[in-house]
């Protein structure tokens, strides 16, 4: 699940990022070493991550507000600075494609903003106003690439489900479906796959509100009732899917469990190219999904 993975930073273009989680707007941008906003040194992490209290895991700081690689330094901006401070990046760097993976809370202010700048963009974040996120693109100049999950693999099988959708209605009427999702605790919504899979198999016949969907974010209970490896407790996401007939002598159970996000580069970077096509054929006001990207 791509989605509302706060404290991972989206490449926008060289040297940029966008500030995960509740800094809705904010921006940085490829500065040489220096102050921070607010004429703060922020922490040098020139030397890899700072290392946690008590010899816990290395961790890079997610609201640290400038970040240090050997040849660049990404520094956050605060949001009344992010139109100027965009304006000088797409002067620097030309036009370009921005990726977003940040937090449900800030998709539809993001989508706002790129539209706002002409930035065509990726999305893999989950949650916020999915229609407005629409509406927004299409009264806008840009197009874009939208979608709940990035991985090829798992597109691909909802496509397959969504087939059975249209072409065998009712296919499961009688069952009962249970669906239950399980993704690190840092992500604050319900599994935005796992409400897309239970549109299809309601149109296959089996009832389900998505309020119902059964969502894990406890990591002691996903170690020792799930069976996650400890390694994968924080990043993560394992849905399963069990249809059972009325009499509960038969049952279905399909199941796509990712540990790591390496799953959702591959798709990212195909629905990057995907759009630099549509961007070359003068495309515009137009959203596109992962579905169209692998049909592409």
């Amino acid at each position: 699940e791509n989605p509302g993975r706060g404290g991972h930073y989206p490449r926008m273009a060289q040297g940029s990022v966008q500030a995960p989680g509740r800094r809705q707007g904010v921006y940085a941008h490829h500065r040489p070493a220096g102050r921070a906003d607010g004429g703060h040194r922020a922490p040098d992490y020139r030397h890899g991550p700072e290392k946690a209290p008590r010899g816990g895991r290395r961790r890079w700081p997610a609201t640290a507000t400038e970040h240090v690689l050997p040849e660049k330094t990404f520094r956050l901006i605060t949001p009344d600075r992010a139109d100027a401070a965009i304006a000088e990046i797409i002067q620097q760097n030309g036009p370009f494609i921005s990726i977003d993976y940040t937090h449900p809370t800030a998709v539809n202010t993001n989508v706002e903003f790129y539209c706002r700048h002409h930035l065509p963009f990726v999305m893999g974040t989950t949650g916020g106003d999915r229609d407005k996120l629409i509406q927004t693109v299409e009264a806008s100049d840009i197009p874009a690439v939208i979608s709940p999950n990035m991985a090829k693999q798992i597109v691909g099988f909802q496509a397959m489900v969504a087939h059975a959708a249209e072409n065998f209605p009712d296919l499961f009427k009688g069952y009962t479906l249970e669906v239950r999702e399980s993704h690190q605790q840092g992500k604050a919504d319900t599994s935005g796959t796992a409400k897309t899979m239970v549109e299809y198999f309601n149109a296959l016949g089996a009832p389900l509100d998505v309020a119902d969907i059964k969502k894990e974010r406890n990591p002691e209970r996903q170690k020792t009732v799930w069976g996650i490896p400890e390694a994968y407790l924080t990043g993560h996401g394992w849905h399963t899917y069990t249809l059972t007939s009325e009499d509960g002598t038969v049952q279905f159970e399909f199941k796509h469990n990712v540990n790591g996000r390496d799953i959702y580069v591959g798709g990212t970077l195909d629905a990057v190219v995907f759009l630099r096509e549509k961007i070359d054929q003068k495309i515009e006001g137009t959203v596109f999904n992962m579905i169209e990207v692998l049909k592409g």
